[in-house]
């Protein structure tokens, strides 16, 4: 559990740092995203999710951090 919350934290900060260090261009880049078909973030979003498990299962199972 305390893994679990140490990583909720450090997704906060990584989540939370475009935001504070460059405001104006996270500003556009969501109007831009708010112009997008629903469609078109459903698949960023899968691709995003793909792209998480896979590293995560790579980093449990393949043994490159031993």
């Amino acid at each position: 559990m305390k893994l679990l919350l140490t990583l909720i934290g450090v997704v906060f900060i990584l989540e939370g740092l475009p935001y504070l260090t460059f405001p104006e261009t996270m500003q556009k880049w969501l109007q831009q995203l708010m112009e997008m078909r629903p469609g078109q973030l459903r698949l960023m979003g899968l691709l995003v999710v793909g792209a998480g498990l896979l590293l995560c299962y790579l980093t449990q199972r393949a043994g490159w951090f031993h």
